[in-house]
């Protein structure tokens, strides 16, 4: 049943040609009927009129303003004629709905307008003689009901449509949508991910550089300082590689789905090992901190790492001999607030701004989007009498 359906539905004007010929033969047959009955012939003039009505039907979806102007000018040849009502008639019911549901507005209010004036004028072309003038009318209601009937079918047929076809394209629209969001959505995260590459290889390459420059400079002279120096530089290629590990392993497709296990992102703990970390290469510097220590989002944490862990790697590249550094971390009722300084000779701020220590674009820029992730404020620029002041707040509730 289902494929008869389906076949249907692909060839519509097949079956409005079958139901055309199907009432070709009803109205022939019940003319001669008719005919028979009453002892007379029928007129010659009703073939053609039973034909084109017929062919009304058979056209209807193809062309149904052309077949409604054809059914009126029909209409108006039978009251002409003195032709009376036959079954071919049912032509003019079955246009009235097709035009409400698929023709265009002027055909639907003249659709509705002759279906509604058809059965009286045909009531009072042809009366029942055996009616009183109260059953006429009678008769013209009950006629007239049919048409109104078929009219607002077919126009909540079409407003149906409409409808649906307004959902369709809403469907469309916001599927566009979702593509569009998610192609930012990877743009963005491509971008994260590259400030998360360019802290993580800025850093900790800086490390190994220093590291392997002094164990080349003492290698003769202090083999255990030598040996001190390789250690470090392997214990901070190994973090290095875990975090690029951690990093590329989002790109792949399914692996946060599979059980697959990402080393921790870095948090707010992790600053002393960092700060730690730059005093064995070399970097002095002085870390404090103020307030109560507590947990903080996940969010606020990293990128707290992030800032501090740039800024030093920038303090160690254009620092220059001598320079230290102090880092502060002030924990706030509302929020964490961050100062690394330097007292280097430093690069020229518009470095920093193109890109860092590597012109890549990951300098201040990228501490700016990672401020601005979590709603905070960043303040970076030279200090009076030299050196680099890196001064950041970081809100524990985004900005809305």
């Amino acid at each position: 049943m289902q494929r008869l359906y389906d076949f249907l539905r692909r060839h519509p004007t097949g079956v409005d040609v079958f139901w055309a010929v199907f009432l070709f033969g009803i109205s022939l047959a019940s003319e001669t009927a008719r005919g028979e009955s009453q002892g007379t012939e029928s007129p010659l003039a009703i073939v053609p009129i039973v034909l084109l009505l017929c062919l009304v039907v058979a056209l209807r979806r193809r062309m149904p303003e052309r077949m409604l102007l054809l059914a009126v000018g029909l209409g108006v040849v039978q009251l002409a004629l003195d032709v009376e009502t036959t079954s071919a008639d049912f032509a003019f019911l079955v246009i009235v709905y097709t035009v409400a549901a698929t023709g265009a507005r002027w055909a639907s209010r003249l659709a509705l307008t002759i279906g509604l004036c058809a059965a009286p004028v045909a009531q009072l072309r042809w009366p029942n003689e055996n009616s009183g003038v109260f059953g006429n009318v009678a008769i013209m209601i009950f006629q007239t009901v049919p048409f109104a009937l078929a009219w607002v079918l077919g126009d909540s047929i079409r407003t149906r449509r409409a409808y649906f076809a307004q959902l369709e394209e809403r469907n469309a629209r916001l599927e566009k949508e979702r593509e569009a969001q998610a192609k930012v959505a990877v743009a963005a995260e491509r971008a994260r991910i590259a400030r998360e590459l360019h802290d993580v290889v800025a850093h900790n390459v800086s490390v190994m550089v220093v590291q392997a420059d002094g164990a080349a400079y003492v290698l003769d002279a202090a083999p255990d300082q030598a040996k001190k120096a390789l250690e470090t530089i392997s214990s901070t290629g190994r973090q290095a590689l875990a975090e690029m590990r951690r990093l590329l392993g989002v790109l792949r497709t399914g692996e946060h789905q599979e059980g697959g296990e990402y080393v921790p992102q870095p948090d707010v703990e992790q600053i002393e090992d960092l700060v730690e970390q730059c005093r064995g290469s070399g970097l002095p510097v002085d870390f404090k901190i103020e307030g109560t220590p507590r947990q903080l989002p996940s969010g606020v944490e990293l990128t707290a790492y992030r800032i501090v862990q740039e800024a030093l790697t920038n303090t160690r590249k254009h620092g220059g001999p001598n320079a230290g550094a102090s880092v502060r971390l002030v924990y706030f009722d509302d929020g964490l607030g961050l100062l690394v300084e330097d007292d280097g000779k430093g690069a020229p701020h518009e470095l920093y701004e193109e890109g860092g220590a590597d012109g890549a674009g990951h300098g201040l820029i990228g501490m700016r989007e990672r401020v601005g992730m979590v709603g905070g404020t960043l303040d970076a620029g030279p200090r009076p009498g030299g050196g680099f002041r890196i001064s950041a707040l970081l809100p524990l509730k985004p900005a809305h």
